[in-house]
């Protein structure tokens, strides 16, 4: 892990923001990512959060309850720091330790492991999480960033 790699993770959370995060918000964006694993045939739990309440939820064939409990812990780094589940634990690994070694928190409950990205709203911040599980976690983290580059229109849809 390297200090670059920090800093792309810090700049996709700086442009991957929304100006509103409702109710409806969350369902077409959990259908969005829904929609896209199938498209590939990813084995993906999908979670969409809003302060807390699953607004949705999905998994895929090829998934199982352990995938709903990497969501789950995983979205609560992401609840705890404010920052993406993989940019948390890539800061550990660039400040030479890891984060089950050196959070202090229980890894029964909490993963820094990628997957999990906050959903912040311009000029509020972090309100939610959207994140997959099923994938080694570079490429969950990177099928969550691609999928709110197109919801948010800033990737021309493939």
């Amino acid at each position: 892990m390297s200090a670059e790699l920090l800093a792309e993770l810090a700049a996709q959370e700086d442009r991957l923001r929304f100006t509103r995060f409702d109710n409806e918000t969350a369902i077409a964006l959990g259908i969005h990512l829904l929609d896209a694993a199938r498209a590939e045939s990813l084995p993906l739990t999908i979670s969409v959060r809003r302060n807390g309440q699953r607004l949705f939820h999905a998994s895929l064939p090829g998934t199982c309850a352990d995938n709903d409990d990497w969501i789950d812990r995983k979205s609560r780094v992401v609840d705890r720091y404010g920052r993406s589940s993989y940019y948390v634990g890539t800061q550990f690994a660039v400040r030479g330790s890891t984060f089950d070694e050196s959070s202090r928190l229980d890894t029964g409950l909490y993963a820094a492991h990628g997957g999990v990205f906050p959903v912040i709203i311009t000029g509020v911040g972090p309100v939610g999480t959207v994140g997959v599980s099923g994938l080694p976690q570079a490429d969950d983290h990177a099928f969550v960033v691609a999928q709110l580059e197109k919801f948010l229109g800033l990737q021309e849809a493939q």
